[in-house]
């Protein structure tokens, strides 16, 4: 009975022994530094560009009639609901802009799907709005 104690006393303060502090790691506070870094250059970045870059949008119209590109934008909304629609005014032009895609391969699934509702729909590189 002494020596099944004496066993078990023994492997279990080796068992604490093995364990690491995770506060005391150097490797995972550096690591925890580099992070807290990159969150805060990322979300200085975002204050200083408002929030905007480089990225691709959707052209459903353009025309110099605002009624025309009105009609437009409000089909595009009820129609691709999850997809944000924007009018803008290109001198001399009005024009309406469907999405906010990172990438070229984003833009082209949704344009797709687009195209059997507006044909003449293409992807343009523009400034897009980031979460």
């Amino acid at each position: 009975m002494k020596a099944l104690l004496l066993f078990f006393f023994v492997s279990g303060t080796l068992a604490l022994a093995g364990q690491e502090n995770p506060w005391n790691n150097p490797v995972q506070t550096k690591t925890q530094l580099q992070v807290n870094e990159l969150v805060q250059k990322k979300a200085e970045y975002h204050r200083l560009t408002n929030g905007v870059q480089d990225g691709y949008r959707i052209k459903l119209h353009f025309g110099s009639d605002r009624a025309a590109a009105e009609d437009v934008k409000e089909k595009s909304a009820a129609r691709f609901a999850d997809l944000p629609t924007y009018l803008d005014y290109q001198q001399p032009n009005f024009v309406v802009l469907a999405g906010d895609f990172k990438s070229r391969l984003e833009a082209f699934e949704s344009l797709r799907k687009i195209q059997s509702e507006f044909p003449n729909a293409f992807i343009v590189k523009g400034k897009i709005k980031t979460d």
